[in-house]
């Protein structure tokens, strides 16, 4: 008698699992992230079944490597994304930064560590100048930094040209401060047969700091709101200007650290390093999730955009495939990944 009398009780708790269950997955699934995520599943799948290399443990510190140097920049990217604006100079910042570095301390005879930190003033004033010209113009940030792009771009090979008679600067390896500055920004370390570069572990940093930020500060509802609608965040006293100029400024600090990265893992940089690099930062962003026109997007994606680099511009190569369809494979995922992050937009939308 006990026994049936508990059995609505059991079936209805039943009824409830069910449907929290079923309020979960749908929750997940209009995560921003889940496209990348399952895109990821998808191409770690394929070359483990179709490239032997791929299989070796020994490349996964070579994969997340070229994952790191993309993650690095794709992260603020992604940012700067949510909130509404776009640079395009990103890719030619970073060499900038490598130049400047190397370029100051080579020429005046300076310690190396002088050389990083203005060149971090540098790269910083360049992000600070992206956001305050957008906001002085009226311009769309496409414009204004398609402009700071063609700016950077010449002033690389002008200035090198000039100060060194050649494309690329002169070997710094021997300079005061080289081997302390190489620790911090080209070392690695071993662990069991995989080798991991210190990108890898700014990368995960920078992914989790910029994730928290974002979910969990007020300064993350701001980018989401001028992300959204600028003119409503600026009605209800989200300080609009401050937050994207911060934002350009944060791209300049990744591209100053990318930058170092470059100059202390080869030695020396050439001043035509960086061109074509924005679109890729651009594109992992979108396939990790962040809608072009702004407000809606993730870092965590982002940074599992350019793992799906990392893994595919290897795996073609380990498969013995032809390269030259690897920006074949960037313009179908870039569309893939605009039609289900509307989707799934849409999907968050109706809840």
């Amino acid at each position: 008698m006990t026994a049936t009398a508990t059995e609505p009780g059991r079936a209805g708790a039943t009824r409830d699992d069910r449907v929290a269950s079923r309020s979960l997955a749908a929750r997940l699934l209009s995560r921003p992230e889940v496209g990348s995520l399952i895109g990821a599943i998808v191409i770690f799948l394929l070359f483990m079944a179709v490239a032997v290399p791929f299989r070796n443990i020994a490349n996964v510190g070579t994969i997340l490597y070229g994952a790191s140097t993309i993650g690095i920049m794709a992260v603020p990217v992604g940012l700067l994304m949510i909130g509404g604006e776009f640079d395009l100079s990103a890719g030619v910042a970073a060499t900038t930064s490598g130049l400047s570095a190397s370029l100051i301390a080579w020429n005046l005879g300076l310690n190396v560590w002088v050389g990083v930190i203005l060149a971090l003033v540098v790269s910083v004033a360049v992000g600070a100048f992206n956001g305050w010209l957008l906001f002085k113009t009226g311009l769309p940030s496409f414009l204004v930094t398609l402009g700071t792009f063609f700016i950077l771009q010449g002033v690389n090979l002008g200035v090198t040209r000039l100060l060194t008679g050649n494309v690329a600067t002169a070997d710094i390896s021997d300079m005061d401060g080289f081997v302390s500055a190489q620790k911090v920004f080209g070392s690695e370390i071993t662990l069991g047969p995989v080798t991991l570069k210190v990108t890898v572990l700014y990368w995960v940093v920078l992914t989790l700091i910029a994730a928290y930020v974002l979910l969990r500060t007020r300064v993350g509802n701001w980018i989401f709101a001028v992300g959204g609608d600028s003119a409503a965040a600026r009605a209800v006293g989200v300080p609009v200007k401050a937050t994207k100029i911060g934002l350009f400024m944060a791209v300049g600090f990744c591209a100053w650290l990318s930058g170092m990265h470059l100059l202390f893992q080869f030695n020396t940089v050439q001043s035509g390093e960086g061109v074509g690099k924005e679109f890729i930062f651009i594109i992992a962003a979108v396939i990790g999730g962040c809608l072009l026109t702004g407000g809606y997007g993730s870092v965590i994606g982002a940074s599992i955009g350019a793992l799906i680099f990392g893994m595919t511009q290897l795996g073609i190569n380990y498969a013995g495939w032809n390269p030259d369809w690897f920006k074949t494979f960037l313009g179908v995922m870039l569309l893939l990944a605009t039609v289900v992050n509307v989707y799934v937009k849409l999907k968050a939308d109706r809840r």
